[in-house]
């Protein structure tokens, strides 16, 4: 476990809501603008009424497109001209191999050698080549850096970058202009884009919106960044929500540090049972990750002891849950 001194991010300026604006118009006529689904039984277990951004059914299979098209869109032709390199668990890479193919130019994938295979299979099936490597954060970038040096492509972080926020802040965009009222939103956290891009999105349509971060007890180290005020980092982990093994970078830290809510840490147990109970009461497919935002609310008391400020309308909290992607090996079901 590495730690970073907080004082590192605090002249950090997050992305502007006008740069919101403009990723989302930059990659609107490329993605799907996916649906807000709800689900009457899931609302009597949490004792809330909850409304899923879906991007498991977005391009890809994940909302990891948003950002990589946002990044990848707004490089000049001499930016792409020797292609994109990211390190990726599957998603960010099946999105960056995806939007890189739009640009005309290759994308080198660096992945650990545990990830899924499914998510290999999507990337080589948007013509991403696969650089295999050790399942841990120094492997990943020591392989994407000599990949990098050997072929001059131009670098995608999966999260560390402002452009990769702005284009995740999409999805929480379009959920607060379609629900505008939610009292709190719900997002898995893992290096941090999705749920920094959440923060940013929501409160820019609804500022006294709350932001709820979810992750697995087992990769714990955006819980453990809040709580001590100092950024830190994991190795490796072997969660079962396969796209949450990475850890917060500085500039993620800092927006989450100003606007998170808190971190609701959630068992393996819980993440096979919420995924399940997903499957079979709203008929939708969704990973191991997705199952982490939802999975705190399916637990007695959690929505109570949020202490959202009562309704107007006299009725139970109105809860966003971003489900962050679909991308699993149907062959190897965790309840199976």
């Amino acid at each position: 476990m590495k730690t970073v001194s907080s004082t590192e991010s605090i002249q950090y300026q997050p992305p502007t809501w006008e740069a919101i604006l403009a990723a989302h118009a930059r990659i609107a006529p490329r993605i799907h603008r996916t649906p807000v689904l709800t689900s009457a039984s899931l609302n009597a277990i949490a004792g809330a009424r909850l409304f899923f951004k879906c991007e498991n059914l977005q391009k890809t299979g994940s909302f990891k497109i948003r950002g990589a098209s946002n990044a990848i869109l707004s490089l000049t032709e001499q930016e792409v001209a020797r292609g994109m390199v990211t390190q990726s668990s599957g998603n960010h890479g099946a999105a960056v191999a995806c939007a890189a193919a739009w640009r005309g130019v290759p994308a080198w994938i660096v992945m650990p050698r545990n990830a899924p295979a499914v998510k290999a299979a999507a990337i080589e099936g948007y013509g991403g080549k696969i650089v295999l490597c050790e399942p841990t954060v120094t492997a990943r970038k020591a392989t994407c850096d000599r990949v990098q040096a050997e072929t001059g492509a131009h670098l995608v972080h999966p999260y560390d970058d402002d452009r990769i926020i702005a284009g995740q802040a999409t999805a929480a965009k379009e959920l607060l202009e379609e629900v505008g009222d939610l009292d709190a939103v719900f997002a898995p956290v893992s290096g941090g884009g999705l749920l920094s891009g959440t923060c940013l999105g929501a409160k820019g349509i609804r500022a006294d919106v709350r932001v709820v971060g979810c992750e697995p007890e087992r990769a714990d180290d955006a819980y453990r960044s809040l709580t001590s005020g100092t950024l830190q980092s994991l190795e490796s982990s072997d969660t079962i929500a396969d796209g949450l093994r990475a850890s917060l970078a500085p500039r993620t830290f800092a927006i989450l540090r100003r606007h998170v809510e808190s971190i609701l840490l959630v068992s393996e147990e819980e993440i096979i049972s919420a995924a399940r109970l997903v499957w079979e009461r709203m008929k939708i497919v969704i990973e191991p990750s997705s199952a982490v935002a939802i999975a705190p609310l399916l637990k007695p008391g959690v929505v109570a002891s949020l202490n959202l400020p009562k309704r107007t309308d006299g009725g139970t909290p109105k809860l966003g849950v971003i489900f962050s992607g679909g991308n699993l090996d149907v062959s190897s079901l965790p309840w199976k």
